[in-house]
């Protein structure tokens, strides 16, 4: 099976890559080597590698540098996702896309169902939203387009909040975080598991066109910073935890507004992928465990 990877130098990009089945031949591109912005230069990726599959990790990712940079967001989450479905269509060939929670607006405060419709805040949801659709409009109901939904992702690589948290938790001796947006932290070593996952059974059996998978359980970004503080005591990352207050969304405002309840409903994944689900606690341990941070 041979799988055209986009996004290979971001942190769920390394992840995958560190998990890489033997049997898998992977192609791997950074955004130095595939500029997901140019969808001709997509294009040019599937008819150059022929692959089976287009694992597209790949994101503009900066959800309040979107707000300012649109038409970016838009080219990368939207028209790279469009242009790898329309040559795949063409030549044959799979896509799995991975999404965000960002594509809902959060305002429903139970957990949100793969079939549910698509309602984002703002531009880098509307992005990725419009990747999504593009997808379905291209490939239809005939299972070549998979979209695999993900939330508030974390790894031992790269930047994110729980890399971040640890290190203002050496830096600091008290933090502020937001503790009224409520969703659920993913570790990269898991999703890239779900991923593969994915693209193993799919050449099996029909697969849901529309997947989630975060890790288990539910949290606020403060409950987050709170964990990170106490394991990295636990595993001596750090000295002493700072101590973390919690905030609103007011006291800490920003360029785009995000959802206050993203929580995904992982039940359908979990079942078509056969894969148990791991606490974020115990998911979180293993990131840092791993973190590659000085």
């Amino acid at each position: 099976m041979k799988i055209l990877l986009t996004g290979a130098g971001g942190q769920l990009g390394q992840a995958l890559q560190d998990a890489k089945p033997e049997a898998v031949e992977l192609i791997s591109t950074t955004r130095q080597e595939l500029n997901l912005a140019d969808a001709e230069a997509c294009r040019s990726a599937v008819q150059q590698h022929q692959p089976d599959w287009v694992l597209n990790a790949g994101a503009y990712t900066a959800v309040d540098k979107a707000e300012s940079e649109p038409e970016l967001a838009h080219a990368v989450n939207g028209g790279a996702p469009e242009a790898f479905a329309q040559e795949l269509e063409r030549q044959g060939g799979r896509l799995l896309q991975v999404s965000t929670d960002f594509v809902f607006n959060g305002t429903q405060g139970t957990p949100y169902q793969p079939e549910q419709t698509r309602n984002p805040l703002g531009v880098y949801g509307a992005s990725k939203a419009a990747g999504e659709e593009a997808i379905q409009s291209v490939f239809g109901a005939g299972g070549r387009g998979l979209i695999l939904r993900t939330s508030w992702v974390i790894g031992p690589v790269g930047k994110n909040f729980a890399l971040t948290m640890l290190r203002l938790h050496r830096e600091r001796d008290q933090l502020g975080v937001v503790a009224d947006q409520v969703g659920c932290p993913t570790s990269t070593l898991n999703l890239a598991r779900a991923c593969w996952r994915t693209l193993q059974i799919a050449g099996e059996r029909d697969m849901p066109a529309v997947m989630h998978w975060s890790d288990n359980g539910a949290a606020s970004w403060y409950d987050v910073a709170v964990a990170v503080g106490q394991i990295g005591a636990e595993l001596g990352l750090i000295d002493t935890p700072a101590k973390v207050q919690p905030i609103t969304t007011s006291d800490y405002p920003t360029p785009a507004e995000r959802p206050s309840y993203s929580l995904l409903d992982c039940t359908s994944t979990r079942s078509a992928l056969e894969l148990d689900g791991e606490h974020w606690q115990q998911a979180l341990k293993a990131v840092l465990q791993q973190a590659k941070t000085p």
